[in-house]
């Protein structure tokens, strides 16, 4: 048993030890690119850090973070392996924390035996947490959280990585640089589909679990289900429901 309360407290003390105190007080030489146009900064790698021990300290597992990865992509095996694996995105939205836009947080996600069963993300600046356990819904501050009723595309609201048919149809496209903020607005019914491409587990594991468990479907598009491993070719559509899935799924390249 997992007290989800206890891993959101550890995760928003390390937001407040770790994250804020950097936010918007980033020097020169605390922020590097780790590839093209992929920034890191000493928020990431410290929040890694600490989120890593202490979290262990609760229940001792494997640990697939971003910045760790990066030094070791052996360690995304344990996602295809029997165990317990804490997944961590010390920082989603780096470049936007980098640029001083309030757009980022932090996600959490439990997986045991190569599925999700548990998931956290927490927004820093406003200071809210959502959790997921599998088969017990999604949930903010006490309130279950449900996603938005299915409507026509025309009158959606969505998060494409590019251009084409569903965008020309939807009611609105949304571009926000950081996937964690996707989920939120999907869990609680501000988006009613999102569509990704690079399929990295710290950044979807959790938010398809919330997701998932405030009411919505997800699958790929290749009509597989969603994994916490890495989808190196994937893509990944969140919708609703099963009908409107079909409906914007039919119109992507």
């Amino acid at each position: 048993m997992i007290d989800a309360v206890k891993i959101s407290e550890i995760i928003r003390d390390v937001a407040e030890e770790e994250i804020l105190p950097r936010f918007k007080n980033l020097r020169r030489e605390q922020i590097r690119e780790k590839k093209p146009n992929q920034l890191v900064t000493e928020a990431d790698t410290e929040a890694e850090r600490v989120l890593s021990r202490r979290l262990q300290d609760i229940i001792p597992g494997m640990v697939v973070g971003e910045e760790g990865v990066e030094s070791d992509s052996s360690v995304l095996g344990a996602l295809a392996r029997d165990g317990i694996v804490w997944v961590i995105d010390p920082v989603d939205g780096t470049a936007n924390f980098a640029n001083n836009n309030p757009r980022f947080a932090v996600i959490v996600a439990l997986v045991v035996d190569g599925v999700t069963r548990m998931g956290w993300i927490h927004d820093p600046v406003p200071n809210r947490t959502v959790v997921a356990e599998q088969g017990q819904g999604a949930w903010q501050d006490g309130t279950r959280l449900k996603v938005a009723a299915e409507l026509p595309l025309s009158q959606m609201t969505g998060s494409i990585k590019r251009t084409g048919r569903v965008a020309e149809q939807a009611l609105h496209i949304a571009r926000r640089g950081s996937a964690a903020h996707d989920y939120l607005d999907l869990a609680t019914g501000r988006q009613h589909f999102a569509h990704f491409r690079r399929l990295m587990p710290w950044d979807h594991a959790a938010g398809v679990l919330i997701h998932q468990e405030a009411g919505g479907f997800a699958m790929m598009l290749n009509n597989s289900p969603y994994t916490p491993i890495l989808h190196a070719d994937g893509q990944l559509l969140l919708t609703p429901g099963e009908q409107s899935w079909r409906e914007i799924s039919a119109l992507m390249d």
